[in-house]
């Protein structure tokens, strides 16, 4: 007797299907929203710091010149991330709130 067992096989309900979607887009947008928040974060401190380090002249001991004024752009920039990720100022968390709400109205 030749008998062929069939396994039950499983149908994803549409709905459920579209909110799972919907869910896992709201994550990654808010991800996105909040990286260009902190990203906003960052370069306002990187300007607060060059303001600050414009008053400080070059070291003696290095001479300063081109280089110097190079990495010393590239140190504020870092500062600046760097303030960024431990939301020191509040910025990106203000930022990212009302990104969100736009985005809700439209």
């Amino acid at each position: 007797m030749n008998t062929v067992s069939t396994a039950p096989t499983y149908t994803p309900d549409p709905r459920q299907l579209a909110q799972q979607r919907a869910a896992l887009a709201k994550q990654q947008n808010e991800a996105a929203i909040g990286k260009v928040a902190e990203d906003f974060e960052a370069f306002f401190a990187g300007a607060y710091f060059e303001q600050m380090f414009s008053g400080i002249q070059p070291d003696s001991v290095t001479g300063g010149g081109e280089a110097e004024g190079m990495f010393r752009s590239l140190m504020v920039q870092e500062y600046g991330k760097a303030v960024a990720k431990q939301h020191v100022l509040g910025i990106a968390d203000v930022v990212k709130r009302q990104l969100l709400q736009l985005q809700e109205q439209r």
